[in-house]
């Protein structure tokens, strides 16, 4: 399989004017929420790294994820809201407390504009998507981490330390890089690399 990367200046331009103008939710970020990895756990899947949304520079809020099965899902209840570029849609779920996740590259996108989903809902296929411009080499999600502000701006979360699914990640010395740890066993993947999504 072809090592996923994305290289986005524009991208990450567009991504953030795009999201500072859909609804967002009103709340203040709490606590980091307890999501679920967006896929199905048990399978195998490869993760080209911790890194920001033009694979450069700015808060590195993303990880690429190729899960086995081509499948991603909600890795928690909320509301999505499809973001329109002129090369088409990618997602972004609003969760409570102020969080919104993202899936960019997604292919067979599966749901609709202010649909409620529950975590583990498909949201679409991995895939090669530039809705909004960018690059891809293999088929993935570029999946990001984002506050909503009082004013409904989002504001990029460092995934540096958050625990998704059982895994904590921590961001390594350059873009597209750092460690994935099993929380159960602390069994450490390095990023990139396989591993098996277990619980």
């Amino acid at each position: 399989m072809t090592i996923p990367h994305v290289r986005r200046t524009a991208l990450a331009v567009a991504m953030t004017a795009v999201l500072g103008f859909l609804g967002a939710p009103a709340a203040t970020a709490g606590g980091f929420p307890a999501l679920a990895l967006p896929f199905t756990a048990g399978q195998q899947v490869y993760s080209a790294g911790i890194h920001s949304d033009d694979g450069s520079t700015g808060v590195e809020n993303a990880i690429d994820f190729s899960p086995a099965d081509r499948t991603v899902r909600a890795p928690l209840a909320g509301t999505v809201r499809l973001q329109h570029c002129a090369g088409g849609d990618w997602v972004t779920v609003d969760h409570d407390g102020g969080w919104r996740t993202g899936y960019y590259h997604l292919e067979g996108i599966a749901v609709t504009d202010g649909e409620h989903v529950e975590a583990g809902a498909v949201l679409g296929s991995t895939g090669n998507a530039l809705p909004c411009g960018g690059s891809s080499t293999g088929a993935h999600v570029h999946f990001t981490l984002w506050t909503v502000s009082g004013d409904g701006r989002p504001v990029a979360e460092p995934v540096d330390g958050k625990s998704i699914g059982g895994w904590r990640f921590t961001a390594g010395a350059g873009q597209y890089t750092g460690t994935a740890t099993h929380l159960a066993d602390n069994a450490v993947t390095q990023l990139p690399g396989r591993f098996r999504a277990k619980l």
